[in-house]
Formats: structure tokens, C-alpha cells, sequence
């Protein structure tokens, strides 16, 4: 008792081997092999998670996704309908080359013919110089809703006839789920620049809708003809232009409107329908609503573009007394926004010509001198 160790535990157990220093034999086979089994994964894993942070990525480093290559959220990316518009665009300017050269040999033939072409050529575009200011009632901010339309539209029109496939999804099909009273021959046709304006125009003007929500329309159209891969074909287009223009409403405009008031616009229309649609375009879109104000800027420049090809460009005219101050004014009103959003954020810096009060935000319209 006084010189041995004594335990408690079986001689077999873990405990006393360790303590003793010997080992045991008679489960080499079995618990041996065991041990260097675990001992390799535990080595194995530890190799992987090291390898697995040598080779982490910078996020700079890492592959851009497909959505990039997406018009409606890249502003590099040329818009769709521009490249749509491109063969159309070249024909026309080889019907405008061939015009002149007409023109020159009338000239030369008889010039009483040359002064009748010249006259009914279009007309060269008004420059502005130091006494006059040709400008126009569309900003970018502010477009002009008329001239928007019309080029949104067209915009749409080049969709329809230079489509490059008859894809069609079932939710967007008019044959199936019809918005008026029309025969099946009479969608099928391929509409013109006026009808698709008439109906995208009576949508705006009942729902008292801006110009901005038009050409946002216009970004969640080409966004769904990415995301679905799918065309706007002559059943359908008037559906995909409805749940484009229910959806920029909502998400655009501060009063929104109802989808109960679509159904009273279009008489054969119900909510349930409106609502499916919503639904299965958002699905589409894999519900990306988001607009960045790079991409509405790109996309407003190359419908100015577009209407400019197609000589429907705003109609310019010299700058006035009155316009001139409504410009001022519109100019001074976002100016204070601005501000007041600034103050309301909590920034404390601020131009030494916009010094506003402490106690109630309001810009000073006097300047401060500091000697």
C-alpha cells in the first residue's frame, strides 16, 4: 500500500496506460489503425482550410456576374432598343445619301427642280449664338411628357418589328387573357408607332402619370426581355407594356395607383388578372425594382438620341423673359431641396452662398461677408 500506486479503474483502462508509459498490444490492429485514420483526416482537413485561405479571391479580384452584361442596370451597356433601331437607322441614311445625290443632279439638270427638293428636305437644326437661346421645355429631370411618350413609343415600336425571336410567356399572351374586345387577327397584326402611342397615352393621361415613370417603363421592359429572354410580339406587347407601366407607377410615383384603377380604364380587364400580372412580372424580374439614377440618365439621353434619328426631336424655341425665370425658379426649388435634405441628414458643411439657419433650415437669400 505505502510504495504502489493504486487505482480505482480497470487495468485496460486509457488512463492507467498513459500513467504507466506502456502500451498495449492487443488492440494495435484495430485502435492503431483507427488513430492514424483520424490523425490523416484532422491533417487533410487542416491542409484544405489552409488552401482555402491562401486561394480567397480580393472581392476586386473576382469575376463579374452576368447581370452586368444587363442594360437596365449597367450604365456603360448601350440600351436594346438602340441596338434595334441601328438597321433601320443605317437604311435611312442611305435613302438620305441617295436623296442628295438626287437633289445634285436635279441641280444640274434643271435648277427649278433642285430648289423644289431642296425645299421639301428637312430642315437644318437651329444653333444657338450670343443674342439667342434655343432651348427646349425637357429637362432631365423634368421631361416633357408629350415628346417622352412619343419617344418611348417608338422606342417599342423597334422592339416589335426588329424582334429577334416569336418567344412569348404565357402571362403576356392577349389571345388568352384579353384587354379589350378585339378579334384574334387584329392582334396578331403588328402595330404601328401610332396605335402603341394612343394606348400607352390614354394609360398616362387617365392615371395622371409623369414623364420619369415613362422612361423607368421603358428600363423594366428591356429588363424583362433580358431577365425572361423573351420578345415583344404583336399579342403580346400590350400586356408587357401594362405591367411595365403598373409597376413604375408603384415603385416611381409617390401616389401610386390601384390596379382597380386599370380595370377601369380597360373595361375587360379584372383585378385578379391585374394582380397575376404584377405577380409574374416581378417573378421575371427576379424582383429587381431598383433604378439607378445612371442608368435613367443613359436612358433618357439615348431616347433624345433616338427621337433626334428619327426627326422627332423637340421642337426648340428662343428663350424667353418668362421662360427664363420659370427655369430660375425650377432651378432655385431644386437647390433647396437639396439643402433641406443635406440639413435634414445631419451634414455640417455647406456653400458660403446657401448659409442656412439653425432653427429652421431655411436658405438665407443674402450673402455673408467675413472681412
Amino acid at each position: 500500500m505505502g510504495g504502489q500506486l493504486s487505482c480505482c479503474s480497470a487495468p485496460n483502462s486509457p488512463g492507467t496506460r498513459r500513467r504507466s508509459g506502456k502500451k498495449d498490444y492487443r488492440n494495435s490492429a484495430d485502435g492503431g489503425g483507427e488513430s492514424k485514420r483520424v490523425s490523416a483526416q484532422d491533417d487533410s482537413s487542416a491542409r484544405k482550410s489552409a488552401s482555402a485561405s491562401v486561394s480567397l479571391q480580393h472581392i476586386s479580384e473576382r469575376e463579374l456576374c452576368d447581370d452586368d452584361t444587363d442594360p437596365s442596370t449597367d450604365p456603360t451597356k448601350g440600351a436594346i432598343f438602340m441596338q434595334r433601331s441601328q438597321s433601320d437607322m443605317n437604311n435611312q441614311a442611305t435613302r438620305q445619301t441617295r436623296h442628295r445625290s438626287e437633289v445634285y443632279l436635279s441641280h444640274a439638270v434643271s435648277p427649278n427642280a433642285a430648289i423644289s427638293a431642296a425645299s421639301a428636305s428637312p430642315r437644318l437644326k437651329k444653333a444657338n449664338s450670343c443674342s439667342t437661346i434655343y432651348l427646349d421645355d425637357s429637362t432631365l429631370s423634368q421631361p416633357n411628357l408629350k415628346h417622352t411618350l412619343k419617344c418611348v413609343t417608338l422606342a417599342i415600336f423597334y422592339h416589335i418589328h426588329n424582334r429577334r425571336s416569336d418567344r412569348l410567356v404565357d402571362i403576356f399572351d392577349e389571345s388568352r387573357y384579353p384587354l379589350t374586345k378585339e378579334e384574334s387577327c387584329t392582334l396578331r397584326a403588328e402595330p404601328d408607332h401610332r396605335t402603341i402611342y394612343r394606348f400607352m397615352r390614354s394609360l398616362f393621361n387617365a392615371a395622371l402619370l409623369s414623364a420619369e415613370c415613362a422612361i423607368v417603363t421603358l428600363v423594366y421592359l428591356e429588363r424583362l426581355l433580358t431577365y425572361a429572354e423573351t420578345d415583344m410580339v404583336p399579342v403580346s406587347w400590350r400586356r408587357m407594356l401594362l405591367g411595365a407601366i403598373l409597376l413604375a407607377s408603384k415603385v416611381w410615383d409617390d401616389q401610386a395607383v390601384w390596379n382597380v384603377d386599370y380595370c377601369l380604364i380597360l373595361k375587360e380587364t379584372r383585378v385578379e388578372d391585374m394582380n397575376n400580372l404584377e405577380r409574374r412580372l416581378l417573378e421575371l424580374i427576379d424582383f429587381n425594382i431598383n433604378v439607378p439614377s445612371s442608368v435613367y440618365a443613359k436612358y433618357y439621353f439615348e431616347l433624345r438620341s433616338l427621337a433626334e434619328q428619327n426627326g422627332l426631336a423637340f421642337p426648340a424655341e428662343p428663350l424667353s423673359r418668362s421662360r427664363a425665370q420659370r427655369l430660375e425658379a425650377m432651378s432655385r426649388l431644386l437647390e433647396d431641396r437639396v439643402l433641406n435634405e443635406s440639413v435634414a441628414n445631419g451634414r455640417r458643411w455647406t456653400s458660403l452662398d446657401n448659409v442656412s439657419s439653425a432653427t429652421n433650415a431655411v436658405p438665407r437669400r443674402s450673402t455673408v461677408i467675413l472681412s
